[in-house]
């Protein structure tokens, strides 16, 4: 059978993928070349200001003093060189993914190429009259303006992407672990401005998440006539090598972008470590656990976080402690069972945020859940069982303070995924279990990324991801953006 054999019969008829298929014109790279003209344009003129009117650094004579107007044919060469000199280190086709660092780091290096060209050039054809302080301090204004300038164009380009604005739309063939990773790490890295229109597969025609099953790998074809799509990523087996040649060969045919993420053994590609010898690859496999070093030093980490967290929000919980007491009769901390790393059951502390009796009431509230998890979690904005101090409670997450003694016991970790109730784990699919191999957390990647307004799904491809890409420097990122979501209080129910 062929890609091409049949009419799509489980893909969604008119299925739109764009909410807005826009461009913006600040998005283009021409754009931000000319921010980057106007940015090294008044850090020179500053240089020129800082010398001879400010007159900072070696004392300046009068006879010294050289107007702005000789130094603008300078200020412009500079500009054109630089720019040329940014193109070539490719500053305005850089991969998706690339960090401030490391863009600053090409601004850096292409600002003092720039620099060097033009001081060996103007004192080459006028070796006297001119400041050399001035392009010293065009350099590092030129870098320090650059740097200013791509923070915001981060940050709006941001702004747009959330909006539905320059977004790469992809479709994923394959839900298998290599789909899934394509998925994590989509969720995980907003600032990618990937968004997936939804995947095929032979075998699994229910969503996943906020993914929409599109039909199976024969649909493809028509699902690209549209053109709504801008690129396929083929996340299949190798051993389906046959039919990955034939989903290769339709989008070509239909002129879309594909790529294939290579299966190495269905292992994460995060763990596949490839290095060369004289051109010639080696595969191998690194660790993706964390080391014995990693894990002393987290728990270290999480040591102090919680004795340091005792003893600063002890105040606070004796007054909610009070209020728990005069609002509703009942225990002022609950212990549940909830399972831990490698699926051992621990008793999980928190303060009451519900009558007495809530569990029991489950049952008859599964009507009003919000989560779309199959029972897996159980998550909903107005819970009749909160107390009135409890929907407080919850919406700023006060009620999971008791859980620093789990921290201190060993049975969790300020950062991780959240501990599941026992009968959550019973529905997990293979693959959600992989959120059991670490300690669980206070906590975590999808607390600090939209907390209950994820899918269950979403927030176990967030815990894999970070389980897969684990760092102290990781931790502390999720650890410093943890008390703006718990004040916005954005999802939290």
């Amino acid at each position: 059978m062929t890609v091409e054999s049949r009419a799509p019969e489980g893909a969604r008829a008119g299925t739109s993928f764009r909410a807005e298929r826009r461009s913006h014109v600040l998005l283009e790279p021409w754009f931000v070349a000319a921010l980057d003209a106007v940015a090294i344009n008044l850090a020179f003129y500053l240089a020129w200001f800082a010398r001879y009117e400010l007159e900072i650094g070696a004392e300046l004579l009068v006879q010294n003093y050289v107007e702005w107007d000789q130094y603008s044919s300078i200020q412009l060469a500079l500009t054109v060189v630089t720019l040329i000199v940014f193109r070539l280190q490719g500053l305005y086709r850089l991969r998706r993914g690339t960090t401030l660092v490391d863009e600053v780091g090409i601004l850096f290096n292409g600002t003092l190429v720039g620099i060097a060209i033009m001081i060996v050039g103007v004192f080459y054809l006028r070796p006297f009259g001119l400041s050399r302080l001035v392009f010293v301090y065009a350099a590092m204004l030129i870098v320090i303006i650059l740097t200013l300038v791509r923070y915001l164009y981060r940050a709006y380009r941001g702004y747009l992407r959330r909006r539905g604005i320059g977004l790469h739309w992809i479709i994923v063939v394959g839900t298998g672990p290599l789909g899934r990773l394509i998925m994590q790490n989509v969720v995980a890295q907003p600032e990618l401005g990937y968004q997936i229109a939804g995947f095929i597969d032979d075998e699994r025609t229910e969503d996943i998440g906020r993914f929409r099953s599109l039909g199976k790998t024969v649909d493809l074809i028509h699902l690209l006539e549209p053109t709504d799509v801008d690129e396929v990523v083929i996340a299949l087996p190798s051993r389906d090598h046959a039919l990955i040649s034939q989903l290769m060969l339709a989008c070509a045919q239909r002129r879309v972008a594909f790529r294939i993420v290579p299966d190495f053994f269905e292992l994460s590609l995060n763990q596949v470590d490839i290095v060369d010898i004289n051109g010639v690859p080696l595969i191998g496999v690194r660790q993706t656990q964390l080391s014995a070093s990693g894990q002393v030093t987290k728990r270290a980490i999480d040591v102090v976080g919680a004795l340091l967290s005792m003893v600063i929000l002890a105040p606070l919980l004796v007054v909610v402690a009070l209020l728990i007491k005069l609002d509703s009769p009942g225990p002022i901390m609950v212990r549940q069972t909830r399972i831990g790393r490698g699926g051992r059951p621990f008793e999980f502390l928190k303060l009451r945020s519900m009558y007495v009796g809530a569990e029991s009431a489950l049952n008859q509230i599964r009507h009003l859940d919000e989560s779309g998890s199959s029972g897996r979690i159980f998550k909903a904005r107005d819970d009749p069982r909160r107390t009135r101090v409890g929907r407080w409670l919850r919406r700023f997450s006060i009620d999971e303070l008791p859980q620093v003694l789990n921290v201190l016991r060993g049975e969790m970790s300020l950062v991780g995924p959240r501990p599941p109730f026992p009968h959550e784990v019973e529905r997990y699919e293979d693959w959600h279990r992989r959120r059991l191999e670490v300690l669980p957390g206070i906590t975590g990647l999808w607390q600090v990324s939209g907390r209950s307004n994820l899918t269950f799904d979403e927030m176990a491809l967030l815990d894999i991801w970070y389980i897969e890409n684990w760092s102290i420097g990781l931790d502390m990122k999720i650890l410093f953006r943890t008390p703006a979501a718990v004040a916005l209080g954005t999802g939290a129910y």
